[in-house]
């Protein structure tokens, strides 16, 4: 008794130092090769629209190797564009509280997302964007930005109108307020009036997103109110579906055309019912966002160029048929 009195709590005080010594060192170890899961949260727009299916198409194949190094990706989207900017802070919201290590997230709607991203930044998330809101990249200390540059890449767009014969475009915006949407027709408005045309601005209701027999209608309004009108583009693929049917009902003469495409805007482009759309490939932008976002945390690396511009190109009749193989996987 006495032996176990004089020995053990020495023996047990050793036992104890020496546990939390390979303690240490098991975490120093882990710490050193970044052995801890890395898990990331990808927040998208609505799951009514096509467009972020592609988006998504990247963020699955990047997701194949954040997970083959032990991290994980949630793919979080909104359910529609009515109440956007509230819905983007819910989502950031939820990406916090489940412990989240970084987030990719576009800026659509800066006044909201921007405090809510700064707040989750300040508990050590990085931040990563892709697609919109390029302009507000700094107000979030974004690591990279990856996707098109929107007001160049309406600007070009704009400035291809004109130059092919428009005098007076009609850009559309499906989701007022947006400013990856604002960016677009201000830098239409500019490339348009650097070529010597005009440019009207159309917003419709948010509800009628993705709605082609709504917008349709709206368009047909606009068409045959001014008849001045010679060329219009959308700022979602969607738009141009509705501009095509607007032109064939009413049977005037306007050139169509849209930011962003799918495999029926191609055949439009192909059958010349489509003057030309605009990319700025989706998918890289997913897939790059997240795997970059992974790599960073996982292995510390960053790209020297900042940002990474995924676009914008146009696509027309001269160089449609280069699109069409990719467009049928999915990934353009």
């Amino acid at each position: 008794m006495s032996n176990r009195q004089s020995g053990g709590p020495n023996k047990g005080g050793n036992r104890h130092e020496v546990s939390k010594s390979i303690a240490a060192a098991a975490t120093a170890a882990v710490l050193g090769t970044g052995a801890f899961a890395q898990d990331i949260a990808v927040i998208a727009g609505s799951v009514e629209d096509a467009f972020m299916d592609k988006i998504k198409k990247g963020v699955d194949d990047a997701t194949h190797m954040v997970e083959a190094n032990g991290g994980s990706v949630q793919y979080l989207r909104t359910q529609n564009y009515e109440n956007f900017g509230p819905d983007l802070v819910t989502l950031i919201n939820q990406a916090v509280a489940q412990g989240v290590d970084g987030i990719a997230i576009p800026i659509w709607v800066p006044d909201a997302q921007i405090p809510a991203l700064n707040a989750a930044r300040e508990q050590g998330i990085v931040i990563m964007q892709y697609n919109s809101g390029l302009p507000v990249k700094d107000d979030i200390s974004a690591i990279n930005y990856f996707g098109s540059d929107e007001y160049a890449a309406g600007f070009g767009g704009g400035k291809y109108l004109a130059e092919n014969g428009a005098t007076h475009i009609l850009c559309h915006i499906q989701v007022p307020g947006a400013i990856n949407l604002t960016e677009r027709c201000r830098g239409v408005t500019d490339g348009a009036a650097e070529a010597g045309a005009k440019v009207t601005v159309l917003e419709t209701p948010p509800n009628l997103d993705g709605d082609v027999t709504g917008t349709a209608e709206a368009l047909k309004a606009e068409f045959i109110g001014d008849q001045s009108i010679d060329a219009m583009v959308s700022c979602a693929d969607f738009g141009a579906a509705a501009g095509a049917n607007a032109v064939e009902q009413t049977g005037l003469d306007i050139m169509v055309s849209a930011f962003d495409f799918s495999p029926a805007t191609l055949d439009r482009i192909k059958a010349g019912n489509q003057t030309m759309a605009i990319d700025q490939q989706p998918y890289l932008q997913g897939f790059l966002a997240t795997s970059m976002l992974f790599a960073h945390l996982k292995f510390g690396t960053e790209i020297s160029t900042d940002p990474v511009l995924t676009g914008p190109a146009i696509v027309d009749a001269s160089n449609v048929d280069a699109v069409v193989a990719g467009a049928a996987l999915g990934a353009r």
